[in-house]
């Protein structure tokens, strides 16, 4: 009866001194992240009208000429520099004939064009499947060769680099890669390789990816809203603003010197793609982003390969910050504007804050308000701001702004995986270098037929999808929503309940496509 007693003084007396100061300074900061990343969004905003009225095209700010054997009828197909195109993969049973078959048809002179196929594959059958693939293609005059490695040291890094070693390398000018599930069009390098080379300071030429299965389910959509904004509006303003921005692993062209003056390919993070662009930009090279060229890719369409890819794509930015800060801030190639945006808008704002604060501020900081009403956040701080910050957002994918409700509820939900996978790679704990590849389905029609055929199987194995972190987040939301209806007066009870609905979703394992079980 004393200890009943004792705990309600217990917690009054701790609750003044100390939990309502922690909470209002937890609320200001989280406040203040809100506002750096409403007011990077503004930015963003403001430059992309700009660039669109002023018409600041990337055709129209290089030299980008198309290249033909007609320019010198004596050369022939030799004005056509000679382009070294990677294919990294890692059992990839479903998609390797796509991009290997998408490669081989690119209209380029057959004789300056290099075609590897870097395959890591640990599966023996696999491995022979795409060594047959190969050979087809050889046998039709496509000059490809098929690598592969003792170990998987470096994982994709580690394969790119072991690629570049062959002599053969020393003769091409560019090089292209490209993941197994993506399919560039005929034309892409000559859409592409005018750019490099007609303007020697350009080191790199990134494309814009298309997704051929964003209408699979729910969760590609929404991946599908993410990453259109990235490259609608991140990447074009970056591009447009500093010629700075973050290549994306794939369907890009590098230009070889560029990478070799920058020291070449590194394995010391997940993030290998932006670890080199960093390094190439310190070093004065210009990058140029082209929107109009497009190159179909497959989204992770599972959840279990979506949260996989989010920590990788969440954690090696925060360690690779950790690494280069000191090395960005001494740099003295490139101007203090470029070092500003690389440190603040590129990494701090988009790599590190927008993960923090949205798991933070919305599934811990307001719920947890609730029970210590001395405490208020203002409405403008978590009404309007992210209002505002959402209908940015939504710019991306017109068709898609009837689904930004449940937009908003699946990022908060992935936020939780983005924050813990951040301050893994600040703090470069145990999972900092941790690289699971992105699994790919191929064919979505397939998986669906499959997915009926099995249902009776897949439901009852169901209790090997859930995922105990989501309800735990789903049941603290759903006791901090009643608690609110009981006793609240700020109405948070409305979003609690609708986010910790996404929560016990996601817990249950009932998002994305659901692959029956072997």
């Amino acid at each position: 009866m004393d200890a009943a007693v004792g705990l309600p003084d217990a917690w009054s007396q701790v609750r003044a001194p100390v939990i309502v100061p922690l909470l209002k300074l937890a609320v200001a900061v989280c406040l203040l992240m809100s506002v750096l990343l409403f007011l990077e969004r503004l930015y963003m905003a403001v430059v992309i009208v700009g660039v669109k009225l002023l018409g600041r095209r990337p055709e129209r700010r290089y030299k980008c000429d198309p290249i033909c054997e007609d320019d010198d009828p004596e050369l022939g197909s030799a004005a056509f520099p000679i382009v070294l195109v990677q294919i990294p993969m890692f059992n990839e049973r479903e998609v390797y004939q796509l991009s290997i078959g998408a490669v081989c048809g690119l209209s380029w002179p057959s004789d300056r064009l290099v075609v590897q196929v870097l395959d890591d594959s640990t599966d023996p059958l696999i491995k022979e499947m795409v060594r047959m693939e190969c050979e087809r293609w050889a046998h039709k005059g496509i000059n490809i060769t098929y690598q592969i490695r003792e170990d998987r040291k470096g994982y994709k890094a580690g394969a790119l680099k072991a690629g570049m070693k062959h002599g053969y390398v020393r003769e091409c000018e560019y090089m292209v890669i490209f993941d197994a599930d993506f399919q560039p069009d005929p034309d892409f390098l000559h859409r592409t390789i005018p750019y490099l080379h007609h303007n020697p300071e350009i080191a790199l030429v990134q494309a814009r990816w298309r997704f051929v299965n964003a209408d699979e389910c729910l969760m590609t959509r929404m991946q599908e809203m993410s990453l259109d904004y990235h490259f609608k509006v991140e990447q074009e303003v970056s591009s447009s603003v500093c010629a700075f921005f973050g290549f994306n692993g794939t369907a890009g062209v590098w230009r070889i010197a560029a990478v070799n003056e920058a020291g070449g390919w590194k394995d010391r993070t997940t993030v290998e793609d932006m670890d080199l662009a960093i390094r190439a930009s310190l070093k004065g090279w210009k990058f140029v982003y082209l929107g109009d060229v497009q190159v179909k890719s497959e989204l992770p369409s599972t959840f279990k390969a979506f949260r996989f890819q989010q920590h990788r794509w969440s954690c090696g930015p925060a360690n690779l910050f950790r690494k280069m800060l000191l090395e960005i801030v001494t740099n003295k190639k490139v101007t203090i504007w470029k070092k500003f945006h690389v440190i603040y808008n590129f990494f701090l704002v988009r790599k590190i804050v927008a993960h923090i604060v949205t798991f933070t501020f919305y599934c811990i900081i307001i719920p947890t308000t609730i029970f210590v009403p001395e405490v208020h956040i203002p409405k403008w701080g978590c009404v309007y701001i992210p209002t505002i910050i959402t209908l940015l957002n939504s710019v991306g994918t017109p068709r898609s702004f009837h689904l930004l409700f449940f937009w908003i509820l699946f990022e908060n939900v992935m936020s939780l995986h983005r924050t813990k996978a951040t301050l893994i790679g600040l703090l470069e704990a145990g999972r900092a270098n941790e690289w699971v590849v992105t699994e790919k389905l191929g064919s979505a029609m397939k998986m669906k037929s499959a997915n009926k055929a099995s249902a009776r199987k897949s439901f009852m194995r169901m209790w090997e999808r859930l995922n105990v972190p989501e309800l735990g987040v789903g049941a603290f939301l759903f006791s901090c929503g009643w608690y609110d209806v009981a006793f609240g007066k700020d109405n948070f009870f409305i979003y609690l309940f609708f986010q910790s609905m996404a929560f016990f979703v996601v817990g249950v394992g009932y998002v994305g496509t659901i692959v029956p079980p072997s």
